[in-house]
């Protein structure tokens, strides 16, 4: 199972996106707060979010306690200035996918940190950035094949 971890999302509909993709390909979401938007059951239902109860989500409440639960494993960064291209990486079971927030990205401590290991999708196009459930549906699919999650399924 891949790990995708979104650091401090601010678009609700993002999420959803995020955690319906997250349950069609058997990964984990980890959200690391403070969390801008009510993922409560009854705003969960709301929202018409039919899939949650499949979702494998761990909630992290800051920064600290993510990094805790990280331990001394080497997570994937995924921002528009990564030093390679998201298809280069030979990913495995287990790795973690970070995704920065929809306006501040991700915290450049952590780009410092983990510069090697920082990917990009290229944007031939004039445009500023992708859009973050996009983003992750494109790294979360690429990661799967090159892991071999799909073959240990028999798909």
């Amino acid at each position: 199972m891949l790990h995708v971890v979104l650091y401090q999302p601010r678009i609700p509909p993002n999420t959803g996106n995020i955690a319906r993709q997250c349950v069609g390909m058997d990964a984990g979401l980890h959200i690391v707060g403070p969390i801008a938007m009510d993922l409560g059951r009854s705003a969960v239902r709301r929202a018409g979010l039919d899939y949650w109860d499949e979702l494998t989500l761990s909630i992290h409440e800051s920064p600290g306690a993510f990094l805790h639960w990280l331990g001394d494993r080497q997570p994937w960064l995924v921002t528009r200035h990564g030093e390679l291209r998201f298809d280069r990486p030979g990913y495995r079971d287990e790795d973690i996918l970070i995704f920065g927030s929809e306006t501040t990205g991700l915290p450049q401590e952590w780009l410092t940190r983990w510069s090697e290991r920082s990917v990009f999708i290229p944007m031939p196009g004039k445009i500023r950035n992708y859009n973050l459930a996009n983003t992750v549906s494109v790294i979360l699919a690429h990661a799967s094949l090159k892991a071999g999650l799909y073959e240990k399924k028999g798909q």
